[in-house]
């Protein structure tokens, strides 16, 4: 069995080349049921997103490696009209082991652009079920998908990896929910338009923030957004009288100096009967006077501090990337190792018909002591034994099958002994 991958990533391709090479999810389907024909590829997953484009191959022998990548290779340049000389340029290709560390490192958030970004997971999860749905996938991608899936929880839970932000709209997320005990409930203030600002506001929703309130100067720009955001505009007179009611400000505007002061805030706090407020200020001059700080229950952070934390967070992502790299390629040698070994499929398969053969060879020994049986008795003994063979094998089946990425010391021996070949057995 060989498994092969070719794609492009945002390290190897530029976007105009990732949107020419892209899969419509229209397409994806028919892109499936194209490569799929059972003679020189046997199994075939694609994943398509905006920042990488993949195939992942399997074929049922490891002589076939190189002719599939070329066949890979072809399938591109026909199904996108891509020039050769683009895929020469910007493809990359991996056979076998480095084919499945490379899916591990993928599904793990690896190779993202933000290391340790979750949507990757999920976006390969899909790409699988659609493979599974257009039956473009067997027993062996299902094993390298399914254990993929097993790799990236195990460096979720043994690494921190995705603990902490690193972009500053989530960077404003992890803030507040420092500040409070939960996001769920809280109301935003959006003072500006600024487009980070809006992106974190986004996020805060998501993260279970209730309600926003966007000022900006120019009103229908705030009644358009909040109409977006499922907000409620603000005119920008009025946000200081409103200023009490937001658990987060999130300020971004063009205006030169402060918008936001002490005293503003001090009523803010007066009218919240003391719950603490949380600043954002990621304008630039900025307008947030830096002086609310001295404030009790005001937390005040400009975009500087909110890039030193982001910067520190990554530095912290980088860290832990080490420790998942190595369990990537210890899982990665592991599958290769048992994907060479054998098709579990056959040790099964043997397994179960050698018991079988087994419990039918006793019932002829015993024939003479069971005297004559009508037919409906012959088919009755029949289904017993077949009963008992299944309520025999199926615990073993099903521990071979739980240890077919090669975690079991002993997957090797019941090779040896159930999948020898027939001059062997």
């Amino acid at each position: 069995m060989s498994i092969v991958l070719i794609g492009v990533s945002h390290k190897t391709a530029p976007v105009e080349v990732r949107e020419r090479l892209a899969f419509a999810e229209s397409r994806l389907s028919d892109a499936l049921q194209q490569l799929v024909d059972r003679r020189t590829i046997s199994e075939c997953v694609i994943v398509s997103t905006c920042n990488r484009v993949e195939v992942i191959a399997a074929t049922t022998t490891q002589s076939e490696a190189e002719p599939l990548a070329s066949h890979l290779y072809s399938f591109l340049h026909r199904f996108h009209g891509c020039e050769p000389s683009v895929l020469d340029q910007h493809c990359y290709h991996q056979f076998d082991l480095s084919a499945i560390k490379h899916v591990f490192r993928v599904t793990a958030s690896l190779d993202s652009m933000v290391v340790g970004e979750p949507q990757i997971t999920g976006q390969v999860k899909e790409a699988f079920q659609l493979a599974q749905e257009q039956g473009s996938v067997g027993h062996t991608l299902t094993r390298l998908m399914n254990r993929a899936f097993a790799v990236a929880k195990r460096v979720r839970n043994e690494t921190g990896i995705g603990s902490s932000a690193v972009s500053i709209s989530f960077v404003a997320i992890e803030l507040a929910r420092k500040v409070f005990e939960t996001l769920n409930g809280t109301t935003v203030m959006l003072v500006g338009a600024g487009e980070m600002a809006e992106l974190a506001a986004k996020h805060l929703l998501n993260h279970g923030a209730s309600k926003i309130l966007i000022a900006n100067r120019t009103y229908e720009n705030a009644v358009t957004l909040a109409n977006e955001m499922g907000g409620e505009p603000v005119r920008f007179e009025d946000f200081e009288r409103r200023l009490g009611e937001a658990d987060v400000v999130l300020c971004s505007t063009g205006a030169p100096h402060y918008l936001i002061s002490p005293n503003q805030v001090k009523q803010a706090l007066h009218s919240r009967r003391n719950r603490p407020m949380l600043l954002v200020d990621i304008s630039v001059p900025r307008n947030i006077d830096p002086a609310i700080s001295q404030l009790d229950n005001a937390f005040v952070f400009d975009v500087d501090d909110l890039q030193s934390i982001a910067e520190a967070n990554r530095s912290e992502r980088e860290r832990e990337a080490v420790r998942a790299e190595a369990i990537v390629t210890e899982e990665a040698e592991r599958f290769a190792a048992a994907l060479a070994e054998g098709d579990t499929n056959a040790v099964i398969g043997a397994f179960r018909q050698e018991v079988n053969a087994m419990a039918f060879a006793e019932l002829e020994r015993s024939r003479k002591r069971l005297g004559s049986l009508t037919e409906e008795q012959e088919e009755a003994l029949r289904v017993m034994l077949n009963a008992i063979v299944n309520k025999f094998t199926h615990p073993v089946i099903k521990q071979l099958r739980e240890s077919e990425d090669g975690h079991s010391p002993y997957l090797s021996a019941w090779r040896e002994m159930y999948h020898r070949d027939d001059e062997k057995r």
